[in-house]
């Protein structure tokens, strides 16, 4: 591994709070206090918030429009992560200002509700409402509806991967494609990876276990929860799932690339070998610039595919 890297991830890690031996809102405050300004300001035109029905009550959505004029955009209905149980919309603001800029695309960030306030499938059915009303307002939003995409990263992967789930049991029109970062998918904790990667690498197996906890309260997990559960993956949408080699979660989101492309999903599955979990949406970490130029290259061959 390179220096610089190892030396990040090393410093990533010891300075994470031990999740497991705190309450939800402690860490939210330890994460918010620790929040470095945002950079990239102006990359979007425009990043207005705003609140659209939701299941549990009103949502927030916050919509990133990129410079320019033109046709309807294409849009990316994004969640962030944090384990189902941290982060929100400012949390990831400049990933999303990032993503709107080098995609042109219109992005709407959804702040889902969390557990442990909000259980299973809280948070997926607020992601599914989130995507349906973005596809039932496109005009509204001046984006194209053929060209609607789901991404997440971690928790947000999940969700991502499950509203393309939930689209196609319910009948709803589908995203053309959908982009899972490092995804969680399953709670076990027994892979190689899982076992390889345990402590020191910033996401830990205890930490999943403790998030995983705080989202099912001991409920058996469903494919609302866990889209590898799902009896069939076909007819879901392309995908482009990341994964990275140091992180507990890599096996899961291997696996599920895999199952994917046995259903004959077109899949992209972009490994990286040396990279720890989250280091995608890190913005200062220079060593992922690369790595965040490739997803971007292949959310728009996602949006070409539909034209």
């Amino acid at each position: 591994m390179d220096d610089g890297v190892q030396a990040f991830m090393r410093a990533s890690d010891e300075a994470f709070p031990a999740v497991e031996t705190m309450t939800a809102q402690e860490v939210r405050a330890i994460l918010v206090g620790r929040r470095l300004p945002v950079g990239n300001l102006d990359d979007v035109a425009s990043a207005d918030d705003r609140f659209i029905p939701g299941p549990g009550g009103d949502l927030r959505v916050r919509i990133y429009r990129p410079h320019g004029d033109g046709d309807p955009r294409p849009a990316v209905v994004f969640f962030h992560g944090g384990g189902f149980v941290l982060c929100d919309l400012d949390s990831h603001d400049s990933f999303c200002r990032a993503m709107s800029r080098h995609t042109e695309s219109v992005v709407v960030s959804v702040d889902y509700r969390l557990a442990p306030e909000h259980r299973a499938p809280a948070a997926a059915e607020d992601a599914y409402a989130a995507f349906r009303w973005v596809a039932e307002h496109a005009a509204d939003l001046d984006v194209d509806a053929a060209r609607l995409i789901v991404a997440g990263d971690s928790a947000g992967g999940n969700l991502a991967a499950v509203v393309s789930l939930m689209c196609r049991e319910r009948g709803a029109p589908m995203p053309v494609g959908q982009v899972l970062i490092y995804p969680v998918i399953e709670p076990t904790f027994e892979t190689a990876s899982y076992l390889a990667y345990a402590t020191g690498y910033v996401n830990t197996r205890t930490a999943m276990k403790w998030y995983w906890e705080q989202y099912l309260d001991g409920a058996e997990p469903t494919d609302l929860v866990a889209p590898g559960r799902a009896e069939s993956h076909d007819g879901l949408p392309r995908a482009v799932v990341v994964t990275a080699g140091l992180d507990v979660l890599h096996d899961e989101g291997a696996e599920y690339a895999t199952r994917l492309r046995d259903a004959k999903v077109p899949v992209a599955h972009r490994d990286f070998p040396e990279m720890f979990h989250g280091f995608m949406t890190i913005m200062p970490f220079e060593a992922a610039a690369s790595a965040r130029e490739l997803l971007w290259a292949d959310i728009r061959g996602l949006i070409r595919a539909q034209d």
